[in-house]
């Protein structure tokens, strides 16, 4: 590494990023994935319990005067407005104060909010955690995928992101199956079961805190922030383990970066380069992220409530259907992911989003003419949520590789908070007034509106989708620090001149 010094900081010239992108895969990335994924697990589990537990809560002896439509209304609202908090809040201090602060940080918050959540005892008190819950939640998404995609190799990172982010749905298939237990009187209490439920991913988060304390800082964040000597020794020990476990030298790494090293960037020219150089990724950002944020926060906390009023399943029993579609929303993202390395993002990312538009509209179909029972519809929203899955975590995966190093954090976390907002917020609320109804029409009509989001943000992502298969971060989007050009550009330019 070559250092020389320059009046507004340190100019750095570096193969660090590089040197991160040619490891093969070995045991320590996979210590990144539990590490780091494992979180969203626990996101799921939180969904998908409150909204399977509704209608318990609602009833008489629960503890709680809270009627069903507040718990998949108002409650889920504020579990969404927490997150897009927390989202801008943790997100600016992810790229001031680093990734692993923010990520061991913001999961305690949710740690205790979970806690606190289990020991309701009013519904105003319930309404406050659920908010803050999420407001844990929302920093987490800023701070784990921005470590995810600086430490794992450029020719892995579109599957290992989708994988990571789909895990969510591993939490709701678990938060499905424990909401059956917590809903069966004859093992637990009306008033125990569902406080037990959140006690539980108070335990897990206390794991998985303990776990993420092996999971090191980004190099490619040090780099930036003067701390190369700090980012050199992280990445010499990930490289000697690497080595040790593959028993095999490393390949050589290709292309080097020369950045000038400084403590932070400005919201103005965060400002200035998302939304002004970066025009077409940020209407891409957004269209990806309203299209899946309505859809997965309306029929997410509100399937249950489908199930019983349209098709008489009793609240002990949607647990069992949830868990089958959530196990389509997690094959969707497993089995598509590598896909999105190989075919590339834009073909992935529209087709995605696209078919489980179209998907959907059929589903709205059957639905309004009576064709359907809780089983087939479920069978349906299965089929739906495998692509819809797949795209939904690409929202995220894309917007945290298209925009430079330096606004990564704050870009995750705005398009999230904007996105979901605009989809999150609104479709919780707008969804349970629709299915309180009991008219068809009304479902049907929510349906539609899902389908036309999803099927427009596709068509807005067949024209604007980066092809950023396989590519370095550096060179999908130049870091705001850089010296003249991206590093692989300079690898070309130098095997063409055979130097």
């Amino acid at each position: 590494m070559a250092v020389a010094r320059a009046e507004t900081g340190r100019t750095v010239t570096t193969d660090i990023p590089a040197r991160l992108d040619r490891l093969p895969w070995s045991r320590w990335h996979w210590t990144i994935v539990i590490g780091l994924g494992t979180v969203w697990i626990l996101d799921g589990l939180e969904v998908t319990v409150v909204g399977n537990i509704a209608g318990r809560l609602s009833e008489p002896g629960s503890g709680l005067p809270i009627t069903s439509g507040e718990v998949t209304g108002l409650a889920a609202a504020l579990y969404v407005a927490g997150a897009c908090a927390g989202a801008l809040f943790w997100g600016r201090l992810t790229d001031v104060w680093g990734r692993k602060k923010l990520f061991m940080i913001t999961l305690a918050v949710y740690l205790g909010a979970t806690a606190l959540t289990a020991i309701s005892f009013e519904t105003w008190w319930f309404f406050l955690f659920r908010c803050l819950t999420g407001f844990g939640i929302g920093g987490e998404y800023a701070a784990i995928n921005s470590a995810i995609d600086e430490l794992i190799p450029a020719e892995y990172r579109g599957r290992v992101d989708l994988m990571i982010n789909g895990s969510f749905w591993l939490g709701a298939v678990g938060g499905s199956l424990l909401s059956i237990v917590a809903l069966d009187t004859a093992i637990l209490p009306k008033d125990v079961g569902w406080r037990l439920t959140f006690a539980l991913g108070a335990v897990l988060a206390l794991v998985i805190l303990l776990v993420r304390r092996h999971v090191p800082e980004s190099p490619r964040w040090l780099l930036i922030h003067g701390r190369d000597d700090e980012a050199e020794r992280i990445v010499s020990a990930i490289e000697r383990r690497v080595e040790a476990d593959r028993n095999e030298p490393l390949p050589r790494p290709e292309g080097e970066i020369t950045i000038r090293q400084r403590r932070s960037v400005t919201f103005l020219e965060i400002g200035r380069t998302v939304f002004s150089k970066y025009r077409k990724r940020a209407t891409l950002g957004f269209a990806l992220f309203i299209g899946q944020a309505f859809l997965y926060n309306a029929i997410t906390f509100g399937f249950g409530a489908i199930l019983t009023a349209f098709f008489d399943v009793p609240t002990g029993s949607t647990g069992y259907y949830f868990a089958v579609i959530a196990l389509g929303n997690f094959m969707g993202p497993l089995l598509l992911g590598k896909l999105f390395d190989t075919v590339g993002r834009r073909v992935m990312i529209s087709s995605t989003y696209l078919l489980s538009g179209l998907l959907l509209f059929g589903t709205a179909w059957l639905f309004d003419r009576g064709a359907l029972t809780a089983v087939t519809l479920t069978a349906c929203w299965c089929a739906v949520l495998f692509f819809a899955s797949a795209g939904a975590s690409s929202a995220y995966l894309t917007v945290s590789e298209v925009f430079p190093m330096e606004t990564r954090a704050m870009s995750i976390a705005f398009f999230y908070a904007l996105g979901t907002a605009a989809g999150g917020i609104s479709g919780p609320l707008l969804f349970a007034d629709l299915t309180g109804t009991g008219r068809v029409a009304d479902t049907v009509l929510a349906f539609q509106i899902g389908a036309s989001l999803m099927c427009l943000a596709g068509l807005v992502a067949a024209a604007l989708a980066v092809r950023a298969e396989r590519r370095a971060l550096e060179d999908i989007a130049r870091p705001l620090t850089a010296v003249g050009g991206s590093p692989r550009a300079e690898v070309r330019a130098a095997r063409a001149t055979g130097s």
